[in-house]
């Protein structure tokens, strides 16, 4: 259920609407021209500005989870922390319902809140799965968070859809052309905020643990890092898994996030074609609720490890085909593809990182370790793709420099799978 609460940030706010607004708020009127804006007096290419905020975010939620992760494991109140960055970021997509266009620093501001805020909760509930879920559940459970996070965020889109199309319906013809989107804006903070007290209701406390810091509190964190990646060093195939899950990450967490900027810039450009880029981006989330089922029984079949690397192949391929693609046609279908991976292979990546966990209480302090790993490969994504941009003046070159990480994360992958123990970690391979 906090799926179902929070993923309706990820499509309305990262995926769909705000990109779309965002471009189109902030993009040149002659079409062959670089959009530039100004954020607090420096010029920058909007697309770019984006993602360069974004990059800034996962750099400080690189920082902050240790400390955090570190505090929830000693004091047993890793839900209080969940549910202070719940708060954050619900709060902050309701806050862009004031997002207007000439006011571009209050919406990245607030945008850039809002990702802190979802993220830094990213961090608490993934290290709930190993608490709530046997090793052989761990797989279907977080197949059906995707799946539930897909359709939950998939009906607040069809909703925020009419609002928009249709805002004589809901009295809204006012002849602002910005109040449907914004509307979405605050309906995704109220959902966001609202669904998430139905898992706070049931999830549980940490166990009260009697360790004591090591370190001081500012550092501790740090310090239990050092100590997991120390374990890690001692387990191979954990240590070459990460590697690969960072190369991954790179590739496919930023491909997911500047998708929808991308295809506004070089595909619909056009206001009238907004409709569309949402009605695409809508269908890669149906999609992706088939794709995410699919990959898990697959994976029962031929195991986590040749899964994964399926999906990367598929990967490798979209990036070549978004490369070259022009018309909206060949869009639909690239869009169908992505669906068919995107959710799939990060809920397989997740649980097969908890397979190969050693035996431990201490998961939150590995999942905090996890996910710097995930941000860290978020910021130089995200930092690459704005560079290379700006550097070049198209977002299609960027998407080239992504292709790399999924060639290198591939053969990682297969350097891993070389050393897992099938005797061990059977469950890996069938």
């Amino acid at each position: 259920m906090y799926d179902w609460a929070n993923s309706t940030y990820n499509l309305v706010i990262t995926s769909t609407i705000f990109p779309a607004y965002y471009v189109a708020v902030t993009s040149s009127k002659n079409p062959d021209e670089l959009s530039y804006v100004s954020f607090f007096g420096i010029r920058v290419i909007n697309t770019a500005l984006q993602n360069y905020a974004l990059a800034v975010v996962f750099f400080l939620v690189a920082l902050m989870s240790p400390i955090m992760s570190s505090i929830a494991d000693y004091r047993g109140n890793k839900k209080a922390f969940m549910r202070v960055f719940t708060m954050i970021g619900s709060m902050s997509c309701a806050a862009l319902f004031f997002f207007t266009p000439d006011r571009i620093e209050y919406g990245i501001i607030f945008f850039s809140l809002a990702a802190l805020g979802f993220w830094n909760s990213w961090v608490f509930y993934n290290s709930y799965l190993p608490d709530i879920a046997s090793p052989e559940e761990r797989d279907s459970v977080s197949a059906k968070g995707f799946a539930m996070g897909y359709i939950g965020s998939v009906l607040l889109q069809l909703i925020c859809f009419v609002i928009i199309l249709k805002p004589e319906l809901f009295g809204l013809d006012n002849g602002d052309k910005t109040l449907g989107p914004r509307i979405s804006f605050l309906l995704v903070g109220l959902w966001w905020f609202g669904f998430s007290q139905i898992p706070f209701r049931a999830l549980p406390s940490n166990t009260k643990s009697n360790k004591k810091l090591k370190k001081h509190i500012l550092i501790n964190g740090f310090h239990e890092l050092k100590l997991v990646w120390n374990q890690v060093k001692q387990i191979p195939a954990l240590k070459r898994y990460l590697a690969a899950f960072f190369f991954l990450s790179v590739g496919v967490q930023t491909v997911m996030l500047v998708a929808a900027g991308y295809s506004k810039k070089h595909i619909f450009p056009k206001p009238e074609d907004e409709p569309k880029l949402i009605l695409t981006i809508l269908l890669i989330q149906i999609v992706a609720i088939f794709g995410a089922i699919a990959l898990s029984k697959l994976s029962k079949k031929i195991g986590n490890i040749p899964t994964m690397l399926v999906g990367i192949v598929i990967w490798v391929a979209i990036c070549i085909w978004g490369y070259f693609i022009t018309s909206q046609t060949q869009f639909y279908i690239l869009a169908a593809c992505v669906g068919l991976v995107m959710g799939g292979i990060q809920s397989i990546g997740r649980s097969t990182y908890s397979k190969l966990l050693p035996e431990t209480t201490d998961t939150t302090s590995f999942f905090s370790f996890y996910d710097v790993t995930e941000k860290i490969a978020l910021t130089l994504g995200l930092f690459l793709f704005a560079y290379n941009e700006e550097l070049t003046g198209s977002m299609r070159n960027s998407i080239l420099v992504l292709m790399v990480f999924f060639i290198i994360s591939f053969f990682a992958l297969l350097y891993t799978k070389a050393v897992i123990t099938r005797e061990k970690y059977a469950s890996l391979f069938n």
